[in-house]
């Protein structure tokens, strides 16, 4: 639990420049076409759910587990209105939702991630958080980011259709039924701190079962003969990543790889790692039946008896029964590498390693003893004060900045090469980049850099055992961007840090809304029991 020696004068500096900012606030141009909202109001609570079988309690956002589908188009704005409403004593009461992969740009302080954007906020509070789509399309998630909430339930998929998608012509159906989310799931809470847990069950769209238990029923996604459907692949895991497959459909066209359109891409099975997405076309030119959706973890129930690990494509006409199809032994797997981008493929900056304008090597190590991770031999920790509020009351260096060793303080408009080394073999390490895409100039089994037309991607993969991932983006969106691996026990303790991307102009942007000023002092004030 992050320490609460915040002092008082620090605080209230804060919070009177902030006020200074809302004062000032710019009107909205009248000139700028109206976009439309999607507004929502997410209710965080407490509930008992059995998605596999077994009873336990989780966190969960707007009743459900996942939480609902959030939708919009391109350009519109979102409105989201979180409401905590946790009570559980055994469990965290606050909470901070982070809109995974969206850029947040001029709106950092909407980026939801626990003790760097914000405060979380306590139970019987709320908050609302404003942000624009901007120029996102495609497959997108939200989850806690508040310590290890996220692995207790809070997890939910987000969506923004374009009209102008240049796939269009090659899928017929692609809407909420389109979406199929995997989980790793957990018959135990997860603890503030402690050792590593592996999960009880895959969940797919929510349901699952886990070895030795009852036969319930399996998630069903339902398919006409001869449509072509855009399936929209979410991975919503705490830690797990998954070797995904369908029965009897061998030609799966990929063509979105975590919001970034890519040259279509033909595979059997793919892995999918904790925070990634995919777009594939599914071509349901099958005999009319029904076909085993597979999903097998690497950490987790392992094999496929009594359902383990798996859902149900059925067919329109078929009979409900289960499948006997087979899985084919050996599969076309996806080469992540190989995943080029629509649009300007290129990588930024000069084609040659370690010619960028900032070029940083982090590497990733653990003390087997304690079960901490480290980025260039320092654990991260949450500090004491958010990292964007520290900037805003006048931090800029790294010097400066909490958590010490942690920050790295970033130039505006530059090309930045992270070499990113891990040392570990406690593998794998899929790293995720707030505020930014980035593109993978060499993954760690690449033998060549590519800066022709490398992957884009906002999580990825860094191995382990000594490995090598190179990634280059440019610093062209002002605020503190969180840099992690997604195994979220990884980040929690130890693998993670922190980028400050052009400090001053944090503090120019447009202010945050009024109720950003309490979420600290409320926090501030709970006793630990409500924490």
């Amino acid at each position: 639990m992050p320490s609460k020696s915040t002092t008082l004068a620090t605080l209230v500096a804060v919070l009177a420049l902030s006020s200074d900012f809302v004062q000032a606030a710019p009107k909205p141009s009248p000139t700028k076409p109206k976009r439309q909202t999607y507004s929502k109001t997410l209710d965080i609570t407490n509930k008992l759910v059995s998605p596999d079988g077994f009873e336990r309690l989780a966190v969960v956002a707007g009743g459900s587990l996942p939480g609902p589908l959030l939708t919009t188009k391109k350009g519109d704005n979102f409105k989201i209105k979180v409401v905590d409403k946790l009570t559980e004593a055994g469990m965290l009461k606050t909470t901070s939702v982070h809109w995974h992969g969206l850029f947040q740009r001029g709106t950092a302080w909407a980026d939801g991630t626990g003790m760097v954007t914000q405060c979380p906020i306590a139970s019987g509070h709320d908050f609302t958080y404003e942000f624009s789509a901007g120029e996102h399309t495609n497959t997108f998630w939200y989850h806690s980011h508040h310590e290890l909430q996220y692995c207790d339930g809070l997890r939910g998929g987000i969506v923004i259709y374009d009209d102008q998608d240049p796939h269009k012509g090659l899928y017929d159906v692609d809407d909420a039924s389109t979406v199929i989310t995997l989980m790793d799931w957990y018959h135990d809470f997860m603890p503030v701190v402690g050792p590593f847990q592996v999960a009880d069950s895959t969940l797919i769209n929510g349901k699952g079962r886990f070895v030795g238990g009852p036969s319930v029923p399996l998630s069903i996604i339902n398919v006409e003969c001869s449509k072509r459907y855009r399936i929209r692949l979410i991975s919503l895991s705490c830690d797990a990543n998954f070797q995904f497959s369908i029965d009897g459909h061998t030609d799966l066209t990929v063509i979105e790889t975590d919001g970034i359109n890519t040259k279509p891409v033909k595979a059997e099975s793919l892995t999918i790692y904790a925070g990634q997405r995919y777009s594939f076309v599914l071509n349901a030119n099958q005999p009319k039946g029904n076909y085993w959706v597979r999903a097998l973890p690497n950490h987790g129930p392992q094999g496929y008896e009594n359902g383990v690990n798996m859902a149900i494509l059925r067919y329109k006409g078929a009979p409900t029964t289960d499948p006997t199809s087979v899985q084919t032994v050996k599969k076309k797997a996806l080469v992540s590498s190989a995943l080029a981008p629509l649009v300007n493929p290129a990588a930024p900056g000069i084609p040659e390693l370690g010619k960028a304008d900032v070029n940083i090597r982090l590497e990733v190590g653990v003390n087997m003893e304690t079960g901490l991770f480290n980025m260039n031999g320092v654990p991260y920790t949450s500090p004491s004060v958010p990292v964007l509020l520290q900037v805003l009351s006048g931090a800029a260096s790294a010097l400066d900045l909490m958590p010490s060793g942690s920050v790295y303080v970033l130039p505006k408009d530059k090309v930045v090469e992270i070499t990113l080394v891990s040392l570990d073999a406690l593998a794998p390490h899929p790293f995720h980049l707030h505020g930014h895409t980035f593109s993978v100039i060499k993954g760690p089994e690449d033998t060549v850099p590519n800066f022709v037309n490398p992957p884009r991607r906002d999580v990825y993969n860094a191995g382990g055992g000594n490995q090598t991932t190179v990634i280059r983006f440019v610093t062209n969106n002002a605020g503190p961007w969180m840099f992690h691996c997604h195994v979220e026990h990884h980040a929690v303790h130890g693998m993670s840090v922190i980028f400050v991307e052009e400090a001053s102009a944090i503090v120019g942007q447009k202010p945050p809304p009024a109720a950003f000023n309490d979420l600290c002092p409320i926090y501030n004030a709970l006793p630990p029991s409500e924490l």
